[in-house]
């Protein structure tokens, strides 16, 4: 048995910039950080080795791999030949709630069937290819942010070349800096999930408009200053940025608020957050706020949401286990 564990991740500045129609005409960065919640994704040798068993939330039983049902399954199954092998999928979290979960389930399947397979891929390499998968073979109105995000590990500026390349920067904070980092950034749950595909081929097709064009030009402004406020410990403008950073997002497609998405942030506000978003597509999931530790009893309260702790995560994808063979296929 193999056994791997894959990190969500959080994006505070820059997501629409890694959408191949932008990227491709203008360049674009994304600054995010990869968290202690994960997707874990087991395999070993089925007992029957003509069928092939997956359990994520449906469960699958299948004598050939083209009857799988679950695309990412399917196409990474199949190009890899692995049948004959019982795999078994578990998150921290529940997918749909704008923490990157397609792209990190997609990042951790490879890195799963590499493994089993006795091949090394390197993380960038894992990112990479997870890209192919979902935006080429499949058709994913999806960029290329997340994919990285949950192979690398860590805070990272990635950027996005036209020519389709990808460079990515560790933003390396000193200790107190990412302590402080950490305690001031809270999650809290709306409670609902969503598929993201909708307003993400919105984004898609709003490219074309320049005033969308513009607001994710000022986007990308916006993350390298956001990056070196972080370098220099300028966390409170960093919160600020956050708070601009929302209402850039805002402006990017419809779907993405809601009168009551924005009345909860007024609230933070108020409370004494200083900036905040809402993660992924946007419409549901988490929300994300910077606000001071003393100030985060009130903001609580306002609320009245669930919260979730986190920290950060700098391993990326990684082995949680490997066992023996124990009989062969």
């Amino acid at each position: 048995m193999i056994i791997t564990k894959t990190p969500l991740r959080i994006s505070f500045c820059g997501g629409g910039s890694d959408l191949p129609t932008f990227y491709e005409n203008y360049g674009g960065c994304v600054l995010s950080t990869s968290i202690n919640k994960y997707i874990y994704i087991a395999i070993h040798p089925y007992f029957d080795p003509h069928k092939t068993v997956l359990k994520y939330f449906e469960t699958e039983i299948v004598d050939e791999l083209y009857q799988i049902k679950h695309s990412i399954f399917n196409h990474v199954l199949s190009e890899l030949l692995v049948d004959g092998v019982e795999i078994t999928c578990t998150s921290d979290v529940p997918a749909g709630t704008g923490l990157g979960s397609s792209s990190t389930f997609t990042v951790g399947l490879l890195h799963t069937l590499y493994s089993y397979l006795g091949k090394f891929v390197s993380k960038s390499e894992l990112a990479e290819r997870a890209c192919v998968v979902e935006i080429e073979k499949l058709r994913k109105p999806v960029g290329k942010q997340d994919q990285y995000a949950a192979a690398l590990g860590g805070l990272n500026l990635i950027r996005f070349h036209p020519n389709g390349a990808v460079a990515y920067e560790p933003i390396l904070l000193k200790q107190d800096i990412k302590k402080k980092l950490e305690t001031n950034l809270n999650l809290f749950y709306l409670g609902t999930t969503r598929s993201a595909n909708g307003i993400l081929n919105q984004r898609r097709q709003s490219i074309s408009d320049k005033a969308k064009v513009d607001n994710l030009i000022r986007m990308c402004y916006l993350t390298e200053n956001m990056k070196e406020s972080l370098m220099k410990g300028r966390l409170d403008s960093f919160g600020e940025m956050l708070n601009e950073s929302w209402h850039l997002k805002r402006e990017s497609a419809s779907g993405i608020s809601s009168p009551e998405i924005d009345e909860l942030y007024e609230k933070a506000l108020k409370a004494g957050a200083t900036g905040g978003k809402l993660l992924g597509a946007g419409g549901t999931g988490f929300f994300l706020f910077y606000c001071p530790k003393e100030k985060q009893a009130k903001l609580h309260t306002s609320l009245k949401l669930r919260s979730m702790p986190f920290a950060f995560d700098f391993d990326g994808t990684s082995i949680i286990y490997i066992g023996e063979k124990y009989w062969d296929k």
